[in-house]
């Protein structure tokens, strides 16, 4: 009895050993050039474009503050120029390209995201 299972073990051993000793060694996929980030746009400005995050749409305000008048609504889809931003960039001062409001908007959702770039 005790032979059948060590008999067994060893064939089980062995039928799982099998695959792991024929199969082909494993090899990274290389990068698609669509994928890589191009090293010259490292080397200028690492920052991609503004754009709003998180949201649909960000109120414009007269001033760099919550408790300021509401000029109108930049959505995500609008184009928009920033101007200037507020120290630590909590509030950014644009102008919205498709309805022609200027003021603040929130820093929390209107922001450039960074390239990731190797050193």
């Amino acid at each position: 009895m005790r032979s059948t299972r060590i008999a067994i073990s060893a064939a089980l051993l062995g039928a799982l050993a099998v695959p792991m000793v024929s199969a082909s060694a494993a090899t990274a996929a290389p990068v698609s050039a669509a994928t890589a980030v191009p090293a010259s746009s490292c080397t200028g400005n690492p920052y991609l474009p503004w754009a709003v995050h998180g949201t649909t749409a960000v109120t414009i305000r007269s001033k760099a503050t919550t408790a300021s008048t509401a000029l109108g609504i930049l959505y995500k889809s609008h184009k928009f120029t920033v101007h200037t931003t507020t120290k630590g960039a909590t509030w950014v001062y644009l102008t919205d390209k498709t309805t022609k409001v200027t003021g603040w908007a929130s820093g929390t959702y209107v922001y450039r995201d960074v390239r990731m770039c190797p050193s």
